[in-house]
């Protein structure tokens, strides 16, 4: 069982929801405005809303870029939900020139347009696990139910590190894997039963 969880303040939306998931559970959680708030904490959980330039501004105007990618790269227990998972590639092609943290060689890219499929890629799809033995998804179905809200996703340059993969329209990598780090393209806030089980499994990986 973990100790203090901190919650990256990018300035989005949707920190309040993982704070109440987080109570919900029963662990605490408090925001990471700072790079002194990283010192107080045993896991890292980075949502994300918004776009990939103005959350990366965001991280640079908090002096967090280097402090979060040493986080990851020490292999310190990190979930990445959404944008904070696209953040931790080089670059995204919905910001050009943009610099992402870099912890993983790829780049996030969008939806073609020419699919005939909505976009943004919105509601519930599968999630077809690829490293089951992975703990985050202990005591969870193969495929899983998750919600997304997303046009972009990332295209990791290893694909050893991806950890699941969904479909719509094409298949793309949802979550990866390496180490004590973790990070997908869905909302597991808002999934119901198998997004608390998700964080649930983070929170209690030793």
């Amino acid at each position: 069982m973990t100790g203090k969880v901190g919650v990256i303040d990018y300035g989005g939306g949707n920190l309040q929801n993982v704070l109440n998931v987080l109570k919900y559970l029963k662990h605490d959680g408090s925001l990471v405005s700072k790079p002194e708030d990283l010192e107080t904490i045993d896991r890292l959980i980075f949502p994300g809303v918004g776009s990939f330039g103005d959350c990366v501004e965001v991280l640079d105007q908090k002096k967090l870029r280097e402090p979060i990618a040493d986080w990851v790269r020490s292999d310190r227990p990190f979930f990445g939900i959404c944008l904070g998972y696209q953040v931790l590639f080089e670059q995204s092609v919905e910001s050009p020139g943009v610099k992402g943290l870099g912890v993983f060689e790829g780049e996030v890219v969008r939806f073609p347009d020419d699919m005939g499929l909505k976009v943004p890629h919105m509601g519930w799809n599968e999630v077809i696990p690829c490293d089951h033995g992975h703990p985050v998804w202990s005591e969870l179905p193969t495929p899983l139910h998750l919600y997304f809200v997303h046009s972009y996703f990332p295209k990791p340059a290893d694909e050893k590190i991806i950890s699941s993969t969904t479909s719509y329209g094409i298949e793309f990598a949802s979550s990866i894997a390496k180490g004590n780090a973790f990070a997908g393209q869905f909302h597991p806030e808002r999934s119901q039963q198998a997004g608390l089980r998700l964080i649930q499994n983070f929170l209690e990986q030793s």
